[in-house]
């Protein structure tokens, strides 16, 4: 009796014992909480007086803020045919497949296969001396099935590491998009910038051909020397090769375009830069916003999320564990009987292992994986820094260029009257040749200048709409 009282009071121990273990879970697996942002947010774009509930900028839609019908059909293509695009599609479903993986945790294992064992034993061996028939013939099919407890938490860190490892994979394709939407939005404008500084040079030479013409007469007059019809000549021949030089920089363009279009090289159909115009205004939204807009820093967020939950796995195995394994099926010697009652077998083994010396092992999991994580975390903080000068500089640099147009403007129409009252002045005989070809070679450096000015314009909202994370919804 009381060896009996004594395995029933060891019985109920162990019971207890499980059951503080299993309630002892919720205290390794640490729950995920966002690190505070205060110091990397404060005063992130370096802009006065932001309004807290501004809508930001981002949440315009690429179609609303790109009106032109060519660069639309682009970025629609570009969206589809895109390789990087497709890669990260491909990379995104790898990791769903391995995020399923981790959902299945819970589940046990189950195989099941037939196996047939023949046994050669030694005559001279312990138990060969004593039979009379050493060979035997054994057939069996057998399923094996194990499942482990989840009493620390480390299937459900599991399950949430390749959950976020997944969500790190979409926010890796959103960057993608947001990226290619950018790249073609900025390549476009450049050929727009390129055909104009092409027309510009175009009608130069026109004008510079019938000035060669035109200093000739004058030569012959007495009223000039050969020296200038000679400049006159340069002139004519530097804007010429300025025409080659801008048609080799339109035809690489359009490569470039061809690539993130995943297309074969080829020309392309477009606008003009004068009737481009992007109407959206520059609405910011407080820093706060790139934490849910910003492609990237969403997947700095997710990988800090995956090592966190990799640091509880880490953690989690220094405890015991417990697995239940059992087996069953049929086995027997003769072929014909192994599907007879009598062949029927069966094992449950129930153990608990709590590691003890693993040559440190564990203890290097633990330590790799908690670096692991500050280093998710300062990356984390690095990309949301960098978002933020991003964003600071694109939009100082669309500030910078509205003011400078009106600037490249002014000096574009001094020049091109200054152009027009020397030439007259030539004529009279009231000015020099070089007064003449200085206004002609300023007024073309300006109207090239103006060009780029609006092209910096218009690269610096796209820029703008890239930084705060547009495009991707």
């Amino acid at each position: 009796m009381k060896s009996i009282k004594i395995h029933s009071n060891f019985s109920k121990g162990i019971l207890l014992l499980l059951v503080a273990v299993t309630l002892q879970s919720c205290f390794v697996a640490k729950e995920y909480t966002r690190p505070e942002l205060t110091t990397e947010t404060e005063a992130l774009y370096r802009t006065e007086n932001l309004p807290a509930d501004s809508l930001s900028f981002a949440d315009v839609s690429w179609k609303k803020l790109f009106t032109d019908q060519y660069l639309q059909k682009y970025i629609e293509e570009g969206l589809q045919n895109n390789m990087d695009v497709r890669i990260a599609i491909q990379q995104m479903i790898a990791a769903e497949a391995y995020a399923k993986q981790g959902k299945a945790g819970y589940l046990p294992t189950l195989h099941v296969g037939p196996n047939y064992t023949h046994q050669e034993l030694s005559k001279n061996s312990q138990f060969g001396s004593f039979l009379t028939n050493t060979t035997t013939d054994q057939f069996d099919v057998t399923a094996n099935l194990s499942w482990e407890a989840d009493l620390w938490g480390k299937i459900r860190s599991t399950k949430r590491a390749t959950q976020a490892a997944y969500l790190q994979s979409v926010a890796g394709h959103q960057l993608v998009k947001t990226q290619l939407i950018s790249s073609i939005a900025n390549t476009y404008y450049n050929l727009l910038a390129l055909d104009a500084q092409l027309k510009v040079t175009e009608q130069t030479i026109a004008t510079r051909d019938s000035s060669v013409t035109t200093i000739k007469a004058l030569k012959e007059a007495g009223q000039v020397t050969q020296v200038a019809v000679d400049q006159n000549i340069a002139q004519y021949n530097s804007a010429k090769a300025l025409q080659v030089d801008i048609k080799t920089e339109i035809f690489k363009t359009e490569n470039l375009l061809s690539i993130l279009l995943g297309k074969s090289p080829q020309h392309f159909e477009r606008s003009s830069l004068d009737i481009q115009k992007l109407d959206q205004d520059l609405k910011l939204g407080v820093p706060a916003t790139l934490l849910s807009n910003r492609p990237d820093v969403m997947s700095a967020e997710y990988g800090l999320i995956q090592s966190f939950e990799l640091t509880n796995v880490a953690r989690s195995n220094f405890y015991p564990s417990l697995t239940l394994t059992a087996s069953g099926g049929f086995q027997s010697l003769e072929l014909d009987k192994l599907f007879n009652v009598n062949s029927l077998f069966a094992t449950v083994v129930g153990g608990l292992t709590q590691p003890l010396l693993n040559q440190r092992k564990l203890k290097t999991e633990k330590e790799v994986a908690l670096a692991n994580q500050e280093q998710a975390l300062l990356q984390f903080k690095k990309t949301l820094l960098v978002a933020g000068s991003e964003v600071s500089n694109a939009l100082f640099t669309y500030e910078s260029e509205v003011k400078k147009f009106e600037f490249r403007k002014n000096e574009v129409e001094a020049l091109r009257t200054a152009e027009s009252n020397s030439e007259e002045l030539l004529k009279s005989g009231y000015a020099n040749y070089l007064d003449l070809l200085t206004a002609r070679q300023s007024a073309l450096s300006a109207e090239l200048n103006i060009i780029d000015s609006k092209l910096q314009q218009l690269v610096s909202v796209v820029d703008l709409y890239e930084a705060l994370g547009g495009g991707w919804k």
